[in-house]
């Protein structure tokens, strides 16, 4: 269910402002990374993510930003369809958020090796009850991990002046760990294009 506006909805639009003003006088830097701001009015605003690696370029990512109650709650990010902004199954969205462990040392073709026998343990921030259910971004600052049972002993407030969950932290970490190292597109024989590769050192640590 969706938040219904409790906090002083004048404080919540005057930070909504600010997040959205800053996100614009970076918007060049941004749009270079593939990154899109389309529409911003309070309290949501929409973020495309394309791949700026690729050619032709595709979207990786959609999402929708809902400052409600913000920031005695955090932001909440739904992932959604960039032509008719309804939330997405997992199984329609094309991109994995994937961080592999820091191996301080390790040659590069040593780190390729591991994670082509798939020995080389990789998180996924993005996560699902099933393929049929909505994704959603599990990583402290985003309202729906802290509202998810399993984070109950991770509250918001201990990170809320930390940086994370600011409308920056969100769009960096997509780009970071989504949409910015993905490199390759695999097509088949039938010439049909499938979902976009990530190269295993193009995963960041």
């Amino acid at each position: 269910m969706p938040d219904i506006q409790s906090a002083d909805p004048e404080v919540s639009r005057a930070k909504f402002d600010r997040e959205i003003s800053w996100f614009r006088e970076q918007a060049d830097a941004y749009r270079t990374q593939g990154c899109f701001l389309i529409e911003a009015s309070f309290p949501k605003a929409f973020i495309l993510f394309a791949t700026p690696k690729l050619k032709p370029r595709v979207i990786g990512a959609s999402i929708e930003v809902d400052f409600t109650n913000y920031d005695l709650r955090p932001l909440s990010v739904v992932f959604v369809d960039p032509f008719t902004r309804l939330p997405i199954a997992r199984k329609d969205l094309p991109i994995k958020m994937l961080r592999r462990p820091p191996m301080p040392g390790t040659p590069p073709e040593a780190i390729a090796a591991l994670m082509q026998q798939s020995a080389l343990p990789l998180t996924d921030f993005l996560q699902a009850n099933s393929l049929d259910d909505p994704p959603f971004l599990c990583m402290a600052g985003i309202r729906e991990y802290h509202d998810n049972p399993a984070h109950s002993g991770d509250p918001w407030l201990l990170h809320r002046r930390s940086g994370e969950g600011s409308l920056a932290f969100i769009v960096d970490k997509i780009i970071k760990y989504g949409t910015g190292p993905i490199d390759q597109l695999p097509v088949q024989l039938q010439l049909v294009v499938g979902a976009p590769i990530v190269s295993p050192l193009a995963i960041p640590e």
